[in-house]
């Protein structure tokens, strides 16, 4: 069960962190703009959050790419704005357990790979 736990969370968190950073484009859409007009907005703030979501696939068979993504992510965006600290706790939180979670993953991964195997038959 630990194995599996270790296994699969930081995969569903990180997707998990996506869908929720991607919570913050939609305002894009809000200051009385139409559709028209907000769509290039939209883009612009959820590039990121599809180029972790690449991040995230990555790292599926390389957890140590995911674990320095979204560990020094959440280093950038804490040190960028640490005026706010409430929006670090938001935003740089979920992105450093996610990268933790990773790395937790990598180092033991031959122990995670191989109970998952043996569960699997």
């Amino acid at each position: 069960m630990t194995s599996k736990l270790l296994l699969w969370s930081p995969r569903v968190l990180g997707i998990l962190v996506c869908f929720f950073l991607s919570l913050f484009s939609l305002d894009a859409f809000g200051g009385g703009k139409t559709l028209l007009e907000a769509i290039p907005g939209f883009a612009i703030h959820v590039a990121p959050v599809l180029i972790l979501l690449v991040v995230v696939a990555v790292s599926w068979s390389r957890e140590w790419v995911g674990g320095l993504v979204f560990t020094g992510l959440a280093g950038v965006y804490a040190y960028d704005a640490r005026s706010h600290p409430s929006w670090v706790f938001v935003i740089s939180g979920p992105l450093l357990i996610v990268g933790v979670l990773f790395f937790w993953s990598w180092f033991h991964r031959r122990d995670v790979r191989g109970h998952a195997d043996r569960s699997a038959a």
